[in-house]
């Protein structure tokens, strides 16, 4: 028996907190009976749940890693008509939701699924999973300008975490440089921002990995399926940040 909202966002309905909400909304029912009451025990193998009349048992668990282009709007639809990243999804019956969120001006790697459990796993800041990008950048930072992204830097949502960094590439003549970064958060144009903050704003911005999963040889505008191994390593990632996020610090 488990919870009620935990079984609809491991069936990918939504996030737990949104399961919630329909609940109390009353839009979910057990066995043809409306239940409005948060942290109701159901058995998913023999209980029949329904969203909005639509039956949640059974449903297969997509996950898709996607190399999102630019101009990509990181959403399921769009009320402005422009291209969102399921459009690119060809042959995939199920409904997927993009696992946090690239800006429309930011391609790469980009995981998709229906498992609400597992996006809530790799997308909550305690959990500390990496994410890597390739930043072109105007101007070419010195030592000490990276040092403070190194650090964490105060931007105006608050200091962020340390982030790693080091060059992948140099232009002299364009005055541009490549950077990599691996920062362990997912705040809003968060990389953009970094390097606003030392005055050397982004010119192009590509992730290029989450967790250890990396686009390799993926062409843009191109998906495929995670393998089992890969889920699991995710996993294995995102509850190995949360134990380190609850570890106590040594006194020095």
């Amino acid at each position: 028996m488990e919870r009620l909202q935990k079984i609809l966002a491991q069936a990918g309905v939504a996030s737990r907190r949104k399961c919630e909400e329909m609940i109390l909304a009353g839009k979910v029912e057990v066995n043809g009976e409306l239940v409005t009451t948060l942290g109701t025990k159901v058995d998913p193998d023999k209980d029949t749940i329904t969203v909005s009349g639509r039956p949640i048992k059974g449903e297969k668990k997509i996950y898709v890693m996607f190399n999102k282009p630019k101009g990509v709007i990181t959403s399921a639809s769009d009320n402005k008509g422009r291209k969102v990243v399921t459009d690119y999804l060809k042959g995939i019956d199920e409904r997927v939701y993009p696992v946090g969120r690239l800006d429309y001006d930011t391609e790469g790697l980009l995981i998709l699924t229906n498992d609400g459990e597992f996006a809530n796993l790799l997308t909550h800041p305690k959990h500390h999973v990496p994410k890597t990008y390739h930043a072109t950048v105007k101007g070419i930072p010195h030592g000490s300008a990276l040092d403070k992204l190194k650090g964490g830097i105060n931007l105006e949502d608050g200091m962020t975490a340390p982030a790693e960094l080091e060059y992948k590439d140099i232009d002299e003549v364009n005055k541009e440089a490549v950077i990599s970064i691996t920062i362990h958060e997912g705040r809003n144009r968060q990389v953009r921002r970094m390097f606003e903050a030392i005055s050397h704003p982004v010119l192009r911005l590509k992730r290029i990995s989450f967790g250890d999963i990396s686009l390799q040889n993926l062409k843009r505008g191109s998906y495929r399926h995670l393998t089992k191994d890969e889920i699991n390593h995710l996993q294995q990632i995102a509850m190995s940040g949360l134990l380190k996020s609850k570890t106590p610090r040594k006194d020095t």
